[in-house]
């Protein structure tokens, strides 16, 4: 299957809280959209890695997408190194996608600008003919390299190249963030509190949308930086 876009993520959960409306929007519109997590989590504080795997199939159906997978990386030490971009590049180059999402470019999480860098570099080394990797039934794999890659926003403010409205997604992406409930806000809840695990965390993130929209006159948007300059073909498509 191919798809149109695919959002890489260090952790299961990164998606989410970033750009989970974005993906729903274009799979309502009947796109293919996926997401491959490199870790399972395994170093959070609350939860267990089987239960964010649940919880990552219970997102995944909420925001319809046609591909979920996890690499398996471990979680706070996987490297930019050829053993792992060798994996995220046989990814690319089986799903074909004309659009990669990644973690943001710098972040509170180092795993999320680690992943970053990992991310481009992949994009650009799947591109490359000499190259070679092989699929599971051990055939080689054609270079490919998507048009786009755009990274998301996280914790920490940056200013974003451009915006997607997502006010008609927003409970849609809610009902995925809350799809992982070992993570975040639970009345009643026994696991340890953690920084995402505040209501106050859940309000900044609704924040944030919100001062994104509010920009581009919506309710609530996802913010996106860019490695090269975006193209239009008039400016009748800009809101």
């Amino acid at each position: 299957m191919k798809l149109d876009i695919l959002a890489f993520a260090a952790h299961p959960d990164d998606v989410e809280l970033a750009c989970s409306g974005t993906l729903a929007k274009h799979a309502e519109m009947g796109e293919n959209v996926g997401i491959i997590d490199l870790t399972r989590g395994e170093m959070g504080t609350r939860g267990t890695p089987e239960k964010r795997m649940e919880e990552a199939a219970k997102s995944a159906e909420i925001l319809g997408l046609k591909v979920r997978e996890n690499l398996g990386f471990k979680d706070a030490f996987f490297k930019n190194d050829l053993e792992h971009q060798t994996e995220i590049v046989k990814k690319i180059r089986q799903y074909q996608p004309k659009i990669v999402l990644a973690n943001a470019i710098s972040d509170r999480h180092p795993d999320h600008g680690r992943a970053s860098e990992l991310l481009s570099e992949s994009v650009f080394l799947a591109g490359l003919k000499q190259f070679e990797t092989k699929d599971d039934k051990g055939s080689i794999q054609e270079a490919y390299r998507p048009s786009q890659v755009y990274h998301y926003i996280q914790s920490i403010p940056i200013k974003p190249d451009f915006v997607v409205d997502v006010s008609e997604q927003w409970d849609k992406k809610m009902n995925s963030i809350k799809a992982f409930d070992s993570q975040f806000y639970k009345p009643g809840s026994e696991e340890p509190e953690t920084y995402i695990s505040s209501p106050r965390f859940m309000k900044m993130v609704e924040a944030r949308a919100m001062e994104f929209g509010q920009i581009i006159g919506v309710d609530y948007a996802e913010g996106y930086t860019i490695e090269r300059y975006l193209g239009v073909k008039d400016l009748n498509g800009l809101i």
